[in-house]
């Protein structure tokens, strides 16, 4: 049986902290994952329309080995500028690479759009994120509120607003796994027009509400449900972050980050369209000291996709309302 950890959050991994950063009259806002050592990573995109920044230094063949953040962030390709005030707060702190003599913090990052979200936008010159960025990471710590908040802000799902997710899961052999997303997607996190998710099989408890599948099933559940069908169909994306506390080489944390897109399967029905961004990084931080036999990864990695599909879940369940929105939100269905 799956168990969570104490906090049911990613932070449950030993080394790992988040903080954010939200902006209600923009309805968006960034967050940071920030180790307290630097992490072996990996990263999986899957979405047609991506918008990242330091990812290619995460594949297996090249040579940076750990890094010291990863960021999500709103913003659409504005929010790539978040990562810079990441940096900066690293830096202020110490953190980073010895480079020539030079000092320079890791940080990649990844976006979802959230433009169109009924948020005022009109920024001037430059767009606010590299602030909201610093911000988030001065605000790290082990415990963070859920939903509308941090890169979940103006996060919308096909008919209910989207918001910031996390779970955990304890596994036998002693290793703890995480997950966080800011669910963003095209594509409904619940069946139909129901309450229910079709993420319930994997739930722990009544962590988004206990409900299970509906029966009978609905005859609708066979729609594709989709954000803005009669409108550009641009402007989604589920950004997330997978982590655990088990030592992995870099190309097993990259395994680590395509096992955790079956979360996004699990979770979200249509998923991984042309217009959605989908990715995930993936962090190990090593700090149980467990390196897994065989059978005990392939439990890792399927615990990947079921803590996924709850994390995302639990973002739009926790969902919060405010002025000016252009979904309900879950709590109100």
């Amino acid at each position: 049986m799956f168990r969570t950890g104490p906090r049911n959050l990613i932070t449950d991994v030993a080394g790992l902290r988040v903080g954010n950063a939200s902006d209600v009259r923009l309805k968006s806002g960034v967050t940071t994952i920030v180790c307290d050592e630097p992490a072996v990573a990996g990263v999986q995109i899957l979405g047609g329309a991506p918008g990242t920044r330091e990812t290619d230094l995460l594949e297996p063949h090249n040579s940076i080995e750990a890094i010291h953040a990863v960021v999500l962030s709103g913003g659409s390709a504005f929010g790539l500028d978040a990562a810079s005030g990441v940096q900066a707060a690293l830096l202020e702190s110490g953190i980073g690479v010895e480079v020539g003599g030079f000092r320079v913090p890791i940080v990649p990052a990844a976006i979802l759009f959230d433009l169109r979200n009924g948020g005022d936008k009109d920024w001037g010159r430059y767009p606010p994120y590299r602030d909201l960025g610093y911000e988030a990471a001065q605000a790290v710590g082990i415990d963070f509120p859920l939903g509308t908040v941090g890169a979940g802000t103006g996060a919308l799902s096909s008919g209910l607003k989207g918001g910031l997710g996390s779970a955990s899961t304890v596994l036998d052999s002693g290793v703890t796994i995480g997950a966080l997303a800011a669910v963003n997607p095209i594509g409904s996190v619940t069946i139909a027009q129901t309450r229910h998710f079709w993420a319930a099989p994997f739930e722990i408890g009544v962590e988004f509400g206990g409900l299970g599948y509906p029966s009978p099933m609905p005859e609708e559940a066979k729609r594709i449900l989709l954000k803005f069908r009669d409108k550009q169909m641009g402007g989604n994306t589920t950004i997330a972050v997978i982590a655990t506390d088990a030592v992995l080489t870099k190309a097993a944390a990259k395994r680590l980050a395509i096992s955790a897109h079956d979360g996004f399967v699990r979770a979200i029905w249509p998923t991984h369209t042309p217009a959605d961004g989908d990715l995930v990084f993936a962090l190990a931080t090593g700090k149980s000291g467990i390196e897994l036999a065989p059978n005990d990864a392939i439990d890792l990695y399927a615990t990947a996709g079921a803590t996924m599909a709850r994390a995302i879940s639990r973002g739009v369940f926790a969902a919060t309302p405010a002025e000016g929105d252009l979904f309900p939100v879950w709590s109100s269905r």
